[in-house]
């Protein structure tokens, strides 16, 4: 007799360069199931080498919430949330097991622990009122108002302060209001490596997009009109990149201290890993080096008794 899974959601996580797109194509085809990206750049249009698609993998196998907005669309952990509801609901619909595969943690921790997040318009009395309060003093009303804060980036600019505490107040007073939220059975795995190895992935994998086109493809986003500021937000491989066409870098330099800069975010990553098991995620940790598809399908066999 064939019984119904125990859970309707797998997710795949890990650091960057860790092997989670390949994974997760291969076990969708073995499970019958469709990816969900959890990758806060990879759902912009044209921005692909430095965002690490590997559009290729995929094949046949059908994916969402990836090349979805035009970049300089400010896209965002609410929209997110709300776009990966849907293509849940469309994929289980259709009989299929949703993969969510990344490793944006907060885009993670938004579906898996269900935060209560709604649409906050710009409040320009509001803003006013905010503006005449300090740095200090507005990182503060913040942290009053979310003390769980997760992106402490916010707190390093006046303009995104403001913003945080517009959304902050406006998600507070609209909470009791919110309708109910899909429910999730998920089960969840992430991928590690030896740290070594995972640093010379890391190091190999910037190569090959250099030696593909980054370069090109920062510099044509911005002869498409895209600022050097905007570039700046959409994550190091732009940020680093657009200081080189600006001359602020030499190639060399611009290597060096990029692919640094990669190896202490995935540290990060892994922080924010292991704060999720604290807080009450169960990962299943797979070793990289191993058999990891052997492993999530043995896995997910009995979790399916």
């Amino acid at each position: 007799m064939n019984l119904e899974p125990a859970f309707n959601l797998l997710v795949i996580l890990g650091p960057t360069a860790s092997g989670k797109t390949r994974l997760g194509v291969e076990a969708a085809r073995a499970l019958g199931g469709e990816i969900i990206s959890a990758d806060s750049r990879q759902v912009y249009r044209g921005m692909d080498i430095g965002t690490g698609k590997d559009l290729a993998e995929y094949g046949d196998v059908p994916h969402h919430l990836i090349d979805i907005v035009d970049p300089g669309h400010e896209f965002s952990v609410f929209e997110f949330q709300r776009r990966f509801f849907d293509a849940f609901a469309d994929i289980r619909a259709r009989g299929g097991l949703p993969l969510l595969v990344g490793g944006t943690g907060l885009y993670l921790d938004a579906v898996l622990k269900g935060y209560r997040l709604v649409e906050v318009p710009e409040n320009p009395a509001r803003r006013a009122e905010l503006a005449k309060l300090g740095p200090d003093e507005l990182a503060e009303r913040l942290k009053t108002i979310r003390p769980d804060l997760h992106n402490t980036t916010d707190l390093l600019d006046p303009e995104r302060l403001v913003r945080a505490i517009e959304i902050a107040e406006g998600e507070a007073a609209a909470a009791a209001d919110l309708p109910p939220l899909p429910e999730l059975n998920p089960i969840v795995f992430g991928i590690r490596w030896e740290r070594g190895e995972l640093r010379r992935r890391i190091t190999g994998r910037l190569r090959e997009r250099l030696q593909n086109g980054m370069i090109e493809e920062v510099a044509r986003l911005h002869e498409e009109g895209v600022p050097w500021e905007t570039l700046d937000f959409y994550g190091l491989e732009y940020r680093f990149v657009a200081r080189h066409l600006r001359g602020e870098l030499n190639k060399n330099d611009m290597f060096q201290k990029l692919n640094s800069a990669i190896h202490q975010f995935a540290k990060r990553q892994e922080t924010w890993f292991r704060r999720m098991e604290r807080h009450g995620t169960e990962i299943i940790w797979l070793e990289g080096a191993g058999e990891p598809l052997r492993e999530i399908l043995a896995t997910t066999k009995h979790e399916a008794q």
